[in-house]
């Protein structure tokens, strides 16, 4: 069936997923592209509706049928209304948010304090995929499922494991896991090693770290820079630091 009015319920709901507080009282979220969708299909994730667009139905032919999610159909205008992009490419997933419970980490993994911005957010959780941080808690940081973040991170939101929670809590799960944080006065990060097992603490982009958290770091390194660079973006510093903690096993 062809969904041709804007206020039509299902499409009323897809709208109200670009505004985070409807994310929170359905616990789903929006993923949106051809190889989103793909990457979310592959992943496992738990799909609870997926939308095309009236062209794309009809060059996709067969290709989403057989999925065991609903499929509907929605005129291009009424898609281009529930998109988030400034050029749709007429496919798009409900995805249930997944939300598990706080726990000790297995490996090394990332604390993100106050990371306010959801493309840095988003671009952290791609490179933490890509680099193989598995698990990540977030303190007080933007929605890493907003349009904006889950676009940034390619993929990685479906890969990693997100852990909310307030300060107390996650430090309570990270308890007896080594803190590492980059300051400006800490050591080349290029030649520390690092223990077996740790947490990469990454602040938030203009305060940094909160002291809560930075009285509990073990360890403090820093990326060289030039004199005539004051600093670098968060999403950029945290990748070149997540990559340097694990030279050895990039090495290999």
């Amino acid at each position: 069936m062809l969904i041709t009015s804007r206020s039509n319920p299902t499409v009323k709901k897809l709208v109200s997923l670009q505004q985070k507080k409807y994310r929170a009282l359905y616990g789903e979220y929006v993923a949106e592209g051809e190889k989103m969708v793909a990457e979310c299909l592959a992943a496992g994730g738990e799909i609870s509706l997926l939308a095309l667009s009236e062209s794309k139905a009809q060059k996709a032919g067969n290709a989403y049928s057989g999925l065991p999610m609903p499929v509907i159909i929605l005129s291009d205008d009424v898609f281009e209304k529930v998109s988030g992009e400034q050029t749709p490419q007429g496919v798009l997933a409900v995805v249930r948010m997944p939300r598990p419970a706080l726990k000790a980490p297995g490996k090394s993994c990332l604390l993100l304090d106050g990371v306010s911005d959801p493309g840095n957010l988003g671009a952290i959780i791609r490179t933490a995929n890509a680099a193989g941080y598995e698990e990540i808690y977030l303190l007080g940081c933007a929605d890493p499922y907003s349009p904006k973040a889950v676009r940034a991170s390619m993929s990685g939101v479906f890969h990693t494991a997100l852990y909310e929670g307030n300060a107390a809590d996650i430090l309570a799960a990270l308890e007896g896991v080594p803190l590492v944080t980059a300051d400006l006065d800490g050591e080349n990060v290029f030649v520390f090693t690092p223990p077996e097992k740790f947490c990469l603490v990454i602040g938030n982009e203009g305060h940094g770290i909160r002291a809560e958290v930075k009285s509990r770091r073990a360890y403090t390194v820093t990326v060289p820079m030039r004199r005539t660079q004051e600093s670098l973006n968060a999403a950029v510093s945290g990748g070149v630091v997540m990559y340097a903690l694990k030279r050895g096993e990039f090495q290999k």
